[in-house]
């Protein structure tokens, strides 16, 4: 009777594949864009425009997801909202594998570099400009057991993205 009892808590604590999609669909692009201005403004590695591209993509995956917690987790207005933040998730994906491939040398990628500058008056954004780092897409920053940033983004979103989906898509045990 103790154990049944013991059990219940954790079974009522649980949440149903449509809550936990929600709840994954705000918590993955948002850590990994909070992670992408962590690495920017705390380790200095400087984005370049692909990496921008990805952030993008993840911040539009939290604007959805929140958009998705207006409405309740088995609803089709926040089923909707949550494919649409895994959606965004995967386009950031994709693009992390694009850019690991420019990383690569697989692809060619862009040709344009990455500078932000802002400036009261045009002495001021000259002279901003002319000490910004010019960053490369081609060229890798940082790596962790051999995996870009990007590579990393990309191993994280994909299949974050596909679950994400998927528990969207069941239905409640309830």
């Amino acid at each position: 009777m103790a154990e049944a009892v013991a059990a219940a808590p954790n079974e009522s604590a649980r949440l149903d594949p449509p809550s936990l999609a929600r709840l994954l669909a705000l918590l993955v692009p948002a850590l990994l864009v909070t992670g992408a201005f962590g690495s920017q403004y705390l380790g200095h590695l400087y984005p370049c425009e692909m990496c921008w591209w990805q952030r993008y993509a993840h911040m539009a995956g939290v604007v959805a997801a929140l958009i998705a917690f207006t409405a309740a987790p088995s609803s089709s207005r926040s089923r909707t909202f949550v494919l649409l933040a895994a959606l965004a998730i995967a386009v950031s994906g994709g693009i992390a594998v694009y850019h690991a491939g420019v990383e690569l040398h697989i692809f060619e990628g862009v040709t344009t570099c990455t500078a932000t500058a802002h400036g009261k008056n045009t002495a001021e954004l000259l002279q901003q400009i002319m000490k910004a780092p010019l960053i490369r897409c081609d060229e890798v920053q940082w790596t962790f057991l051999g995996i870009s940033l990007a590579g990393w983004n990309a191993i994280i979103s994909l299949p974050l993205a596909a679950l994400i989906a998927v528990l969207a898509t069941r239905r409640s045990r309830i």
